[in-house]
């Protein structure tokens, strides 16, 4: 099958980390960058413009979100991910598992639910679309394990062990799709474990630990599978341009081994985010359990001097 008429140049140099990194138009991608940075630039100062605080971490973890998209898709790993197995599993890795953690943290529903204005008595706006959406049965369904858990396994194997990832790595457009996919499925299969925004779908944290648990494995044993194989499994990159001096099966055993070991990587960053939500959650539990107490010690002192007051009414 050949694909070099869809950006993959046959005459590439061998790879190096800083002519990877070179700037290389990807004019979906990087739309998409700029006008995620845009939007969410424009919430956090309509925010601020009104007088209302945006934690500045958030911010940090949304726009390293956004560049670890740019850096995958808009810079020559892009182009070395079309004719190298583990290049492309790098941009995998980092859009599916890396970008969609980092983007969720910087709770882009949030503060969009926060910047759109109301639309008013009787009527529906933006901001009255998205909470319907938040809160439809097709938000319920797509943010539920049984959903998300059986999705984010069917993205490994269901797609590079089958003649799909073939079919769509034939076209540009094809490859922008299973790229977005990746993120999409990212997004969704985080969101409910361990996402700011609200969601309908928000279990505990030990259901949330285990949710994350649960999908992690298979990533590994992906991995292991493309290490231990014997001969090349994926048809796209049998045959790599001579120039690059790469063998096949050895590329393909790299790119398992990336695939086994970024699992770990999302794992770790996930429950540090989870173990501070958590230990957060009941600090907040903690200070209005003493609130309530305040007010009711407040009420039975204020029971108990009115019961004296009345004692000494009686007695004069």
């Amino acid at each position: 099958m050949d694909h070099s008429g869809h950006g993959m140049m046959m005459d590439m140099p061998p790879f190096t980390l800083g002519r990877g990194l070179q700037y290389s138009s990807e004019p979906f991608f990087l739309i998409g960058c700029l006008l995620a940075l845009g939007l969410y630039g424009w919430g956090v100062v309509r925010l601020r413009r009104r007088g209302d605080a945006w934690p500045v971490g958030r911010i940090v973890a949304f726009v390293a979100g956004v560049l670890t998209v740019a850096l995958v898709m808009c810079t020559k790993l892009n182009d070395y991910g079309m004719v190298m197995f583990s290049v492309h599993m790098v941009q995998h890795m980092v859009i599916s598992m890396l970008s969609p953690i980092l983007l969720l943290l910087g709770a882009p529903v949030t503060l969009t639910l926060r910047a759109l204005p109301t639309a008013g008595r009787g009527r529906k706006g933006p901001r009255e679309l998205l909470v319907s959406l938040l809160h439809s049965r097709y938000m319920r369904i797509i943010t539920h394990p049984a959903f998300t858990i059986p999705l984010f396994i069917a993205s490994l194997y269901a797609l590079y062990f089958t003649p799909i990832f073939d079919f769509l790595m034939e076209s540009r457009t094809g490859h922008i799709a299973m790229m977005v996919h990746f993120l999409a499925v990212g997004l969704v299969f985080f969101w409910p474990i361990m996402g700011v925004d609200p969601g309908p779908h928000r279990p505990g944290y030990v259901m949330r630990m285990l949710e994350l648990f649960a999908g992690m494995p298979f990533h590994a044993f992906f991995g292991i599978a493309l290490m231990m194989a014997s001969e090349p499994m994926i048809g796209t990159y049998m045959h790599p341009p001579a120039s690059l001096g790469i063998d096949a099966l050895e590329d393909q055993q790299a790119g398992g081994g990336i695939a086994w070991a970024f699992s770990e990587i999302p794992s770790v960053v996930v429950l540090l985010a989870l173990v501070l939500q958590w230990y957060r959650s009941e600090q907040r539990q903690a200070r209005r359990f003493d609130r309530a107490a305040d007010r009711d010690g407040d009420k039975e002192l204020a029971a108990y001097n009115a019961y004296l007051a009345s004692l000494q009414g009686r007695g004069q």
